[in-house]
């Protein structure tokens, strides 16, 4: 196997001067279609088992949501064009075990649509203020003879790459969890006005971290625009005592800086896509939650692939998890995991995996390189657990 460990010569993020980060919350209509594809994908990966003994080939990742037209007022609002929700991507749809079969494909990725969004936008009526359309088609043939043939190990479906790092900075642990503060079930019960688009960038200059926070607010439940402007201030103040104590840097918190005095960011259902944004898959958070210009990412769009040969998504949940395992090494700052596969090849012989570190002390022993590689070659030869973990819903891809 081919691994490499190095040392990278700089400051760890928590050291440098400049941060950026941000992350899409659940009701973003990037997170929305993200979550969509996912949920389809493993909703078509049970059916799989369960009618044919193994999952079969799909990709469900080509999700788009179409903006609609809304009218949100205080005390009211009514949708006036509802959203658009086109499934795309590839599954199978015929199945032959002696004899032709056809699944149900698109009843299935329908049905899983629905119930993401009912689940996850509860002022969302799926029923009028949102049309769902499901155009899948099935793969090429050489991809899914690639994927179906039946070997213990599956071989690679594309030649990519996925990378991650450990451990978060203070800033994109506090980024990562005041979106889901604000989104959490508790928070709701005390703020039901509050929707579920919610988007916070994290600005770190050196002991400063400003969090600018966009989040919707359900027209129907706030009835004046001095109830919105104290609302405002009760969840500016809500997030400074949750997490306050725990920043070892000033925290300062700004919500909705785009209000003027005759605009203020509501919405009828809680999601901003009813109103013409428009949301597709791989465009908001990457598979560890955030997005961090300042930290290597990959490009790859991991919701919605397939969970057994489909690198673009294994190998980046398969570097989050070694890259966590290997930042509970004492000696390390920072690392840094890089896996690249090549098509056709099993996926637990990867064509490099490199380990990029930076150590508290700078140095770099030839003890702490054969202990990473430990690590990396173990979950390496593990790598087909992301996918029972995957199909489990144990794993977060965005």
């Amino acid at each position: 196997m081919n691994i490499t460990v190095e040392s990278l010569s700089r400051l760890p993020l928590e050291e440098q001067d400049i941060e950026i980060v941000e992350r899409k919350g659940i009701g973003h209509p990037d997170s929305i279609c993200d979550g969509i594809a996912e949920s389809v994908s493993r909703s078509l990966s049970r059916c799989y088992i369960e009618e044919c003994g193994r999952i079969l080939h799909h990709n469900t990742d080509q999700v788009e949501l179409v903006g609609g037209k809304s009218n949100p007022v205080f005390g009211g609002g009514e949708i006036l064009q509802p959203m658009y929700l086109l499934l795309s991507g590839r599954a199978t749809m015929h199945f032959n075990d002696g004899k032709q079969r056809t699944l149900p494909t698109h009843r299935i990725a329908i049905e899983a649509a629905r119930q993401y969004l009912e689940t996850n936008l509860p002022n969302c009526d799926v029923d009028s203020h949102i049309t769902i359309d499901s155009r899948m088609g099935e793969g090429s043939v050489d991809l899914r003879e690639n994927f179906e043939e039946n070997q213990v190990i599956p071989r690679a479906n594309d030649t990519s790459f996925g990378v991650s790092f450990a451990p978060f900075t203070e800033t994109e642990k506090l980024v990562y969890n005041a979106e889901r503060f604000l989104n959490s079930i508790d928070f709701k019960k005390r703020f039901p006005m509050l929707g579920e688009d919610i988007k916070i960038m994290g600005l770190r200059i050196k002991d400063e971290i400003q969090l600018t926070v966009a989040a919707a607010f359900i027209s129907s439940r706030v009835d004046t625009r001095q109830e919105y402007e104290r609302l405002k201030t009760e969840i500016k103040e809500e997030i400074i005592d949750e997490f306050d104590e725990q920043c070892n840097r000033k925290l300062k918190v700004d919500i909705n800086t785009a209000d003027t005095g005759h605009s203020a960011y509501l919405t009828v259902t809680g999601t901003s896509s009813e109103m013409g944004d428009d949301g597709s898959v791989g465009r908001g958070n990457r598979a560890n939650g955030l997005i961090t210009p300042y930290r290597p990412m990959s490009m790859e769009a991991t919701a919605g692939k397939n969970p057994v040969s489909h690198v673009g998504k294994i190998y980046n949940l398969l570097a989050r998890r070694i890259a966590e395992e290997v930042a509970e090494l004492e000696e390390i700052a920072e690392v840094q995991i890089y896996l690249l596969s090549q098509i056709g090849h099993p996926i637990n012989d990867p064509a490099e995996a490199c380990a990029r570190l930076v150590t508290r002390d700078r140095t770099h022993t030839d003890e702490l390189e054969s202990e990473i590689k430990e690590i990396m070659s173990r979950n390496i030869k593990n790598v087909t657990q992301i996918t029972d973990l995957v199909v489990e819903g144990s794993l977060d891809v965005f």
